[in-house]
């Protein structure tokens, strides 16, 4: 962490002083060349940004989770009397959807973030400390995270400080503008968090106003958008020092800026493409179907059609509503020809339906790499490999978001080992740790249970605990574990029980308190 320069927000008026690189954008030295300035290089790349193809997949990848699917603008059309296509509003119009794509969203978050994470490291000091900074609201906000990744291919956590404590706050992909210095999007030059607000203006109307973050090296400015895209300084804003403290020797407060962007990016995958891109198509085709089966069913009327001969009146619309309403019809005998009205059935095949609907479902479950809770696999008592065949598809992707936010995790650890460093706790540069993610899958207990009881004797004590699946907290259950020891070790009755667990329940030829094994035969000790 640097002192910083004490930047008023005027001083941001006319130029952005941002630490782009060459390499950051391609056009951007070229742009600069010309004589242009960083505000406006960023007004056009806020604007293009805004517009593009990526941020509209983000955005309607969001609406979809929400249930705002494109089937609830579905219109039943057909031809007029000239060939142009007309609404037909008296016809039922069910816009049902049945949103499998949220479900997958959610049970791939749960799998990999729904259990609390640990931090695996030879220094306990140091798990004790991640452990304060990174607690129960960071857990929340990193399944939160989690979620995002999925939807919009990523997410973003901003580190900052809340009353003097650390606080993290997440920005969803379709806020953020980053500036890559590599092709590979892994070092951050500069970013651009852009965010709407409502605020009241003086005739005390409600409107959108559009806040821009300008994120580099030398700190934040702090912007507000206009209508025609350029950008104005924003007086409500913090324009300065990323951090601002007191300093102890003279009492004024100084402003310090991190030595690195403080934005870290967590990626689904190294495409950083939302998980809809997959499935829209099968979700929009589920959707349809569903409500074209539905419309069908209400369309009782329509299902029959019905050849009339010397019905009075030629209005059919009219000879439809009369049916409908009274459920008769008025014929006449013209020229010796019998009026009446006959009748063509037109089936509804529902199973029809139901094939189709269940190889969309599936083929939404294959492509969004999840798992179906009722696959035949899992009836009965399922073995560990039934298990595990079912978790294949979802185990990849896990893998997959599991690397990525690895390596965003120790970007983060970064700005927590600086927090620590600056706040006198101590100094973990360099000191390995690995966060380990908890899978929330099904296994068989009974199985896992008998695995751990047989490697007794060929691992270790703490691998033992740790894949034992009634244990939650390794270093706490080996905690107890040597504590039984210990007064086991002080009392000698109670060692022979213990000593009686751990051989199964059988002592060294009888059971441990008996006449076989001294005293009267009463299981009573003298």
């Amino acid at each position: 962490m640097t002192p910083g320069n004490g930047r008023d927000v005027c001083e941001v008026t006319d130029v952005v002083v941002l630490n782009l690189r060459d390499d950051c954008v391609a056009r951007t030295a070229t742009n600069f060349r010309r004589g242009m300035t960083d505000k406006r290089f960023l007004e056009l790349e806020i604007t293009a940004w805004l517009a593009s193809p990526e941020r509209k997949r983000q955005l309607t990848a969001e609406v979809y989770y929400d249930g705002q699917q494109d089937v609830l603008k579905r219109r039943r059309m057909a031809l007029d009397d000239d060939g142009k296509p007309m609404e037909l509003t008296h016809l039922p119009n069910n816009r049902l959807v049945n949103n499998l794509y949220s479900k997958m969203v959610d049970q791939k978050t749960n799998y990999s973030f729904g259990r609390p994470f640990s931090f695996d490291t030879e220094r306990k000091d140091y798990a004790a400390a991640l452990a304060t900074v990174l607690g129960a609201r960071f857990r929340r906000t990193m399944r939160t995270v989690g979620e995002g990744a999925w939807i919009g291919g990523k997410a973003w956590l901003y580190p900052y400080y809340e009353g003097g404590e650390m606080a993290f706050k997440r920005f969803p992909a379709d806020e953020v503008l980053p500036f890559w210095a590599d092709a590979d999007h892994t070092i951050l030059d500069a970013a651009v968090h852009i965010y709407v607000v409502e605020e009241y203006d003086e005739s005390e109307q409600a409107k959108a106003v559009v806040k821009v973050e300008v994120m580099h090296g030398g700190g934040v400015d702090c912007f507000i958008r206009r209508d025609d895209g350029t950008l104005e300084p924003d007086p409500d804003g913090h324009s300065g020092d990323y951090i601002t403290a007191e300093d102890p020797d003279t009492g004024k407060e100084q402003g310090y800026n991190w030595d690195r962007i403080p934005l870290v990016c967590f990626k689904s995958s190294h495409h950083e493409i939302p998980l809809l891109s997959r499935v829209k198509c099968l979700q929009d085709a589920y959707n349809d179907i569903l409500s074209t089966f539905a419309n069908q069913m209400e369309e009782d009327v329509h299902n029959t059609v019905l050849v009339i001969k010397n019905a009075e009146g030629e209005d059919l619309g009219k000879f439809r509503r009369n049916l409908a309403i009274y459920g008769a019809v008025k014929v006449r005998s013209y020229e010796g020809s019998e009026g009446g009205v006959d009748t063509l059935t037109v089936e509804v095949n529902s199973e029809n339906y139901k094939v189709l609907l269940a190889l969309l479902k599936d083929a939404i479950i294959e492509n969004a790499r999840g798992y179906d809770a009722k696959d035949e696999r899992m009836s009965g008592n399922p073995n560990q490999m039934n298990i595990q065949s079912m978790y294949s598809d979802i185990d990849l992707d896990a893998n997959g978001i599991e690397m990525e936010f690895q390596a965003s995790m120790e970007e983060l650890l970064w700005f927590v080992n600086r927090h620590l460093v600056n706040t006198g706790k101590a100094d973990f540069d360099g000191v390995e740790v690995k966060v380990i993610f908890d899978r929330d899958v099904l296994i068989n207990e009974s199985e896992a249970i008998t695995n751990c009881k047989n490697s007794v004797g060929i691992l270790s004590d703490e691998t033992i605990v740790k894949m034992h699946p009634w244990v939650f907290d390794p270093e706490q259950e080996l905690e107890r574990i040597k504590k039984e020891k210990e007064e086991a070790a002080a009392d000698p009755y109670q060692a022979a029980f213990m000593a009686n667990r751990q051989n199964g329940g059988g002592g060294s030829g009888g059971n441990p308190v008996t006449g076989q094994d001294g005293g009267d035969g009463d299981g009573q000790t003298d």
